[in-house]
């Protein structure tokens, strides 16, 4: 007997094709080598599908993670990442993982099932995981939403997600198709290929024309790295353009990595800091790629430019959203290659612009102003800090892949991580705690399927004792798929970032202290490898991690404090 409404499950031994056989061939023909999920009643015809095709599936523990672990196989691997979900709850369970992909611009296709035809359109049928509207609850974190009410319709409408999905800017791309659709048997021929090509964004040439104006009589020009930089892949006309400007470039957090970090140009990502600010202030042509200027950018809405902005974005909405400027709406790529091009042909064969900076040269500037940083620091009774990231970032190697759950590590890695040949990726798009191990399974996992081996796909995850607890079921995932993750988890015994803000701004703390496992015996109760040691050995601890097979866990106890704000100074 089955569920009110429920669509008939076809006999065992069948071997009918159905809807999910159409999502399945669809997938691979895109190029689709791996899905993550939970499996669920109404999206049976999906999984029975599976098992006739070549898709790995990675079966997370909670439909949050399994979103985020989409994202982190996109983030490392560049492909799409891709996600089941099972209606009603499991829906909308994923919601606060998918608000990260789509504030970062990660592209994933998301299939959802849905309860049978019958039961759409708000009729109050009383069927399992029945909402009025589904789709509508993924409006406010993806690109797109479909429901799909015929199997015929299915191919296109994937490879119209796809599409999306992949072209600037960025995102998740929601699709939805109803139990029986799934389920039913089919008339539609096996798909043998689906093409997606990302549409084309490219900046108008009149506002490269007047960029370039603008840039070529700066005196001060300086630039701002955003996310975009890094997924319009811009890195390396970014390089070629700040050496002809001769123009200090910084990163935001979502950049990081976007820029030679000791470049003679590089002011690195310390974004929050007054002096950097002070300088971006004072360039007469701020170049902005990729970023909104939002709260961190601007350091917390303090910045107030005295020189014109150029701003380069792929989404529109972003343009002149805080500050007003020279919006160009275009791929970061295609928009900074254009500039680049259009400047080498605006100047003299190998000359470069000859900025003046009151009198210093920009490399002197940039000298100076990190100095100035590293002198701050070290007034605040930080060497614990220092050193603990420090000694982390000797321990990784120089190619590997880390990903930053909401802590105050991360905070630090903002300011002060060198991705150096790896990437940097952490939550800060949406702010959501528990991204960075579900994040990092899913990158890791994504290396693995690019034919890495596993001592090269291994990724480091970092997060705190609060955000851990919001993925630790995730260690089952781990174990299951033998996947190549060390996870850091600094243990301060609570919330620590709003216990710092809390006392600060209030004088105590409420609500921020956490009862927490033992996480070593935790972690071996999956049968995870885990190691407890002092702050000062997390170096050595995190190489055995690393020369290690399958994932483990090191715990670190220890307060870390964050360098003092500059917003908030007289």
């Amino acid at each position: 007997m089955t569920e009110s409404g429920a669509a008939p499950v076809p006999e065992q031994g069948s071997g009918a094709r159905n809807g999910g056989d159409l999502v399945v061939e669809t997938l691979e023909a895109l190029g689709a080598k791996t899905v993550f999920g939970i499996p669920g009643q109404h999206a049976l015809g999906l999984f029975d599908a599976m098992g006739r095709g070549n898709l790995h599936f990675v079966s997370s523990r909670v439909e949050n993670n399994s979103a985020f672990a989409a994202d982190g196989y996109s983030r490392a691997t560049g492909e799409v990442g891709v996600l089941f979900l099972s209606t009603g709850p499991g829906a909308l369970t994923s919601l606060a993982g998918l608000q990260e992909a789509y504030a970062t611009g990660v592209p994933m296709v998301v299939v959802a099932s849905q309860i049978p035809l019958e039961g759409l359109g708000a009729r109050r049928k009383g069927m399992l995981h029945q909402l009025d509207d589904q789709k509508a609850s993924a409006a406010n974190v993806t690109k797109s939403q479909r429901l799909i009410q015929h199997a015929s319709g299915i191919p296109s409408a994937i490879q119209d997600a796809w599409t999306e999905a992949i072209s600037s800017p960025q995102g998740p791309v929601w699709l939805e198709i109803p139990q029986n659709v799934l389920l039913d048997p089919i008339m539609v021929p096996p798909v043998e290929d689906a093409l997606a090509e990302a549409a084309d964004n490219p900046p108008r040439i009149e506002l490269v024309r007047e960029a370039v104006k603008w840039l070529e009589s700066a005196q001060r020009p300086a630039i701002i790295a955003g996310g975009g930089t890094r997924r319009g892949k811009a890195e390396k006309s970014l390089l070629s353009l700040a050496e002809k400007l001769r123009a200090p470039v910084i990163c935001t957090p979502g950049g990081n990595g976007a820029f030679p970090w000791n470049h003679e140009l590089s002011l690195q990502s310390w974004i929050e800091d007054r002096y950097m600010t002070d300088l971006l202030e004072d360039a007469d042509v701020l170049v902005v790629i990729g970023s909104s200027l939002g709260e961190v950018t601007s350091n917390y809405f303090t910045f107030e430019p005295r020189g014109r902005i150029i701003q380069i974005d792929a989404e529109p909405r972003v343009l002149e959203s805080n500050r007003p400027g020279l919006g160009i709406r275009a791929d970061a790529g295609q928009a900074l290659a254009a500039l680049d091009e259009a400047l080498d042909a605006a100047l003299e064969p190998g000359r470069t612009t000859t900025p003046d900076w009151h009198g210093s040269t920009p490399e002197e500037l940039v000298k100076e102003s990190l100095a100035k940083v590293r002198a701050r620091l070290e007034s605040q009774d930080l060497a614990k800090e220092l050193k603990f990231m420090a000694d982390i970032r000797e321990a990784v190697p120089a190619d590997m892949q880390t990903f930053w759950d909401m802590t105050i590590a991360a905070y630090w890695g903002w300011s002060c991580w060198d991705a150096r040949e790896g990437q940097f990726h952490s939550a800060q798009g949406a702010g959501g705690l528990g991204y960075a191990f579900p994040g990092a399974i899913g990158a890791a996992v994504g290396l693995e399927t690019l034919g890495r081996p596993a001592g090269s796909a291994r990724v480091l995850a970092v997060s705190g004792d609060g955000s851990s607890m919001y993925s630790i079921a995730e260690l089952a995932t781990a174990k299951q798929h033998n996947v190549p993750v060390t996870w850091l988890i600094v243990d301060d015994g609570g919330y620590g970032i709003l216990r710092e803000y809390m006392v600060g701004a209030f004088g105590k703390a409420t609500a921020t202290e956490l009862a927490r496992p033992d996480f070593v015996k935790l972690a071996e109760s999956f049968g995870v490898p885990a190691t407890r040691v002092a702050p000062e050995d997390v170096g050595d601890a995190l190489r055995a991690g690393f020369a290690a097979d399958g994932p483990n866990v090191v715990v670190v106890e220890t307060l870390l404090k964050m360098f003092g704000p500059t917003h908030l100074a007289p």
